[in-house]
């Protein structure tokens, strides 16, 4: 329904003159008697293009569209709703609107103009596979994929994230199932908030995207103990992922607890729902040599046992080269292009595809450039494969105490299209959705043939898929430092290095790798003070309280034995603390002072060592040694000296063959050094007293309820094993919210009794290994592009909205090593500038090949720039350059040749409206350099 369409026929019968001159009215109605509209899967008030079933966003879209028109439809059997900007607001001044919404009643889908999209998700599907791709419905299809890990983001989080993957291109979401998430108790389940999995899987068949559900239940992904609960570990004479009987009960128990799930609820497409795909097992392919001839059996039965769960849709291992018919074996990596799976009659899938890499507590921040991924993607699609799936779309938060590694960070950011706040990342989201609309113009070619592929060259590789009715090309040039010029069907193309060009037509270049059309944003984050809610100031805590935790041993259900005990095993991680003391009586003559060195070995994370209850000293591991070997200097006193370690873990290890074996804390030796003219105790094999957790925890003191806090004296600052706690009040707006603990040392946080996790500010990455650029051409690898050497690894902490209420808030810190909690600060991330660099040899935009017309797709460059909040309009042109700028956004600068009138002609275009297309031409700005190709580099704010 469009803004130029007549009004509604019944309005004519109104016999007035008003109501003949009414605007347009999009009207839903159930096809049924005693239906209502159930859910809206899509709706678009903008520049909307596609067809019924298959609507996309266009370049302009209200961000209040699916609220309204969920607000309006949703419970009745009828609505209407004007088509106007009164409506929906003006997203694209100048534009005429189209309203596209699709709605889902019962097993009809009823479509309109405002328009609503349900794929197979409405009525059941049956999911096969050949070589060439999944068919769904008798149907080959070509698949975009995006990964995004339900406990990480926040059940309110979740409608957006899939949205936003939605209209970056993407088809169905991907996601683990986590096994000690939901089973933290041996048969006490958890499925509530967070975990939430099947209002996950409900939310994604919403938006009609399809789902690939990896059950594992092993998942590594950097989360706990690799998703197994901890209490598998203690099985009698279990032996994890090999062909072990208790194990084996075990995960087939949980495997079927969650497909029974799935099925109670008809989520399989089979049923009805979105689940097309589910994976057994993950990525076993890596360790299997080191379990022997145990490792095929255990494969064997786990593809067997998998397929006896009868979902009706296919299932995958993911590297797994000997996966068993019909169990689809898959890849996962920076690049598959190469990868060819184990039978002729399977398809050739991507499960994961990585944007970037995961952090680690003491290591710079990896990222990926686009134009490298974009051409790991293409180069797969061009040689073969019909299904990839990026890993992360969206990485989120380890909130608690989910981290793996060890050592992870908190943040699991990826580097992903959407960032760890839920954020657009540009240009990665924007490139990556014109890749994805790109090999869409070529799905019909792509599922109808093989590739017929030619080397022109060792650098250069041409793919066509070629029908009597319809031709797709991929020209790769994989060479990593020249452009080349390649003929291809009697027309020449320019290619640069380490890029693909997709020609849906094989003839014109819809997209090239290493040229972004998309705009770039700079994200910055706002801080502003802690906002507290104090009932008086009469000390210099402002607003703070804290209670001490006891140093060693507090609790009643400590205990003793001789030798060290391994803390894993002991504390079946309960906490991350595990206490470890003794007492010893020194003669005079055995005090040496400050020459006894206290000798500690550990197997990691990290410890802190205390004598007659002050801080003497302590060591970390990091995520390529865990271990810690440490000699303390410590002072010790003739009589009694009380030795007290803490030892923590940071995340159990969750990769690597028999990693529940490896584990964690003090098994020594511990010695004093330096006693007695030299001589050495070895207190290893003393009885030593343990502790398992903090006093703090068994007294609740996260949730700020309980315990006697202390607000009537001096707050206590860099003092080790704290709790600290404050009110305040919540940031206004509805910006995404950080806590900035620098100034703080190693902790746990929490905001209104919800984790956000640990934070660890004081663990620095090193000085080298960064660059101001990293250039995209040539293979990446996890250490390549990192950024913040130097610096620490995380300072900025996650806090959902939804977490927060707009006073009364409390947040409460556990401190070990010391830290001032005044100086924590909240900060809110938000767009700073908007920014695009276009050249002369661009393709043209997208939606004009969806033109269809030749002139479309021979058109020229168009620079465009959209704000990415509704109601925004630019402000300001902070540069402009048409000639050689270079630079990036943020830090553009003029080249040798520049066009005067070119600041100019952008403020023209752009200042007072919400976004702008400027050509990119000689034709706009005049030539400053003739005989240069020139580009057009711009850089705006909005407000």
């Amino acid at each position: 329904m469009y803004e130029s369409h007549p009004p509604p026929i019944d309005m004519w019968n109104s016999d007035s003159e008003s109501g003949r001159r009414s605007g347009p009215v999009l009207s839903l109605e159930c096809p049924n008697p005693k239906q209502i509209i159930s859910s809206i899967k899509f709706a678009s008030f903008g520049t909307p293009s596609g067809t019924c079933g298959s609507f996309n966003h266009g370049r302009c879209s209200s961000n209040k569209a699916l609220s309204i028109v969920k607000k309006a439809c949703i419970g009745s059997s009828s609505c209407k709703i004007s088509v106007s900007i009164d409506t929906f607001g003006d997203p694209c001044r100048r534009v005429t609107k189209t309203a596209m919404s699709v709605k889902k009643v019962d097993q009809f889908i009823f479509l309109w103009f405002l328009a609503i999209y349900a794929p197979a998700a409405t009525f059941c599907a049956n999911v096969t596979y050949d070589h060439r791709a999944l068919i769904i419905d008798g149907n080959r299809r070509v698949l975009i994929s995006g990964s995004i890990h339900y406990p990480r983001s926040t059940p309110e989080m979740w409608p957006d994230l899939i949205q936003r993957s939605k209209d970056g291109g993407v088809d169905v979401i991907e996601t683990y199932v986590f096994w000690n998430l939901h089973e933290p108790i041996r048969g006490q389940y958890n499925f509530e908030g967070r975990g939430d999995l099947v209002k996950f899987v409900k939310e994604v068949a919403a938006a009609g995207l399809y789902v690939h559900l990896r059950i594992g239940p092993y998942v590594c992904a950097e989360w706990n103990y690799g998703g197994f609960p901890i209490w598998l570990h203690f099985i009698p004479g279990i032996k994890f992922r090999t062909d072990n009987e208790p194990f084996k009960a075990e995960m087939k128990r949980f495997t079927a607890k969650i497909v029974n799930m799935m099925k109670q609820e008809s989520l399989y497409a089979s049923q009805g729902g979105p689940i097309i795909l589910s994976q057994i097992e993950n990525e076993y392919g890596d360790v299997d040599w080191a379990y022997g001839p145990a490792a095929k059996p255990y494969i064997k039965w786990a593809a067997s046992m998998a397929t006896s769960l009868d979902t009706g849709v296919p299932w995958v291992m993911c590297m797994q080269a000997d996966a068993p018919n019909p169990i689809i074996d898959t890849c996962n990596g920076f690049y598959c292009d190469q990868f060819t799976p184990n039978s002729n009659a399977k398809p050739k899938i991507w499960t994961e595809g990585y944007n970037g890499w995961f952090l680690y507590y003491g290591g710079a921040v990896p990222y990926r450039p686009v134009e490298d991924l974009a051409f790991a993607v293409a180069r797969f699609y061009q040689l073969g494969g019909t299904f990839m799936n990026y890993y992360m779309y969206h990485g989120g938060t380890n909130f608690g105490r989910t981290t793996g590694g060890p050592f992870v960070a908190t943040s699991y950011d990826y580097d992903a299209p959407l960032d760890e706040y839920g954020i657009i990342r540009q240009p990665k989201w924007g490139h990556l959705k014109d890749l994805h609309d790109s090999i869409k113009l070529c799905e019909e070619a792509l599922i109808a043939t093989d590739p017929a592929v030619t080397s022109l060259d060792p650098n250069i590789e041409v793919a066509v898929y070629k029908t009597d009715n319809v031709c797709a090309a991929f020209l790769a040039n994989i060479n990593t430092t020249i452009d080349v010029t390649v003929n291809f069907s009697s027309n020449s193309y320019r290619l640069p290095a380490w890029s693909v060009s997709i020609l849906p037509d094989c003839k014109n270049v819809v997209f090239n790798t290493a040229k972004i059309n998309s705009a770039s944003t700079v994200s910055i984050f706002r801080t502003e003070s802690l906002k507290q809610e104090v009932g008086s100031l009469e000390n210099d805590s402002l607003g703070w309280s804290w209670i001490s935790e006891p140093i060693g041993i507090s609790k009643n259900d400590s205990f003793s034995k001789f030798g060290l005990l391994e803390q894993i095993n002991t504390t079946a991680d309960r906490s991350d603390y595990f206490w470890y003391s003794l007492s010893i009586n020194l003669e005079d003559d055995d005090d040496s002072g400050s020459q006894t060195v206290l000798h500690i070995e550990s197997l990691g994370h990290a410890l802190y060592a205390f004598i007659n209850g002050k801080l003497a000293g302590g060591g970390t591991g990091n995520n390529t040694n865990a271990t810690v070997n440490v000699d303390i200097p410590v002072t010790l006193v003739t009589g009694k000296n009380t030795i007290d370690l803490l030892s923590l873990t940071v995340g159990l290890q969750n990769f690597g063959a028999f990693f529940d074996t490896w584990g964690a804390g003090i098994t020594g030796p511990v010695t004093l050094k330096g006693l007695k003219n030299g001589s050495t105790i070895d207190l290893s094999s003393q009885q030593w007293t343990y502790q398992v957790g903090l006093l703090g925890e068994d007294l609740g003191l996260s949730s700020g309820n309980a315990g006697k806090w202390n607000s009537q004296s001096t707050l206590p600052k860099n003092q080790s094993l704290t709790w600290y706690k404050t009110n305040f009040v919540a940031p206004s707006g509805n910006d995404p919210v950080a806590i900035d603990f620098t100034g703080m040392g190693k902790g746990e946080a929490w905001v209104n009794g919800q984790s956000i996790g640990r934070y660890w500010p004081t663990y620095v990455s090193p000085n080298s290994g960064c660059t101001n650029s990293c250039d995209y051409r040539g293979y990446y690898y996890q250490s390549k592009c990192l950024r913040n050497c130097g610096k620490p690894s995380q300072t900025l902490y996650h806090v959902p909205r939804s977490w927060l209420k707009s006073d009364n808030n409390t947040l409460v810190l556990f401190e070990e090593s010391g830290g001032d909690p005044t100086k924590i600060s909240f900060a809110t991330k938000q767009i700073g500038s908007v920014c695009s660099y276009i050249s002369e040899s661009h393709p043209p935009p997208l939606d004009l090949w969806n033109s269809d017309t030749e002139s479309g797709r021979k058109a020229g460059p168009v620079l465009s720039l959209d704000c990415p909040y509704p109601n925004q309009v630019i402000s300001s042109i902070k540069f402009a350059s048409f000639g050689t700028p270079y630079g990036t956004c943020g830090n553009f600068n003029h080249g040798s040749c520049s066009s005067n009138s070119a600041l100019y002609i952008v403020q023209k275009a752009c200042i007072g409206s919400s976004s702008c297309n400027i050509n990119v031409s000689v034709n706009t700005f005049g030539d400053p350099c003739k005989g240069v190709t020139k580009s057009l580099a711009v850089e705006a704010s909005c407000m």
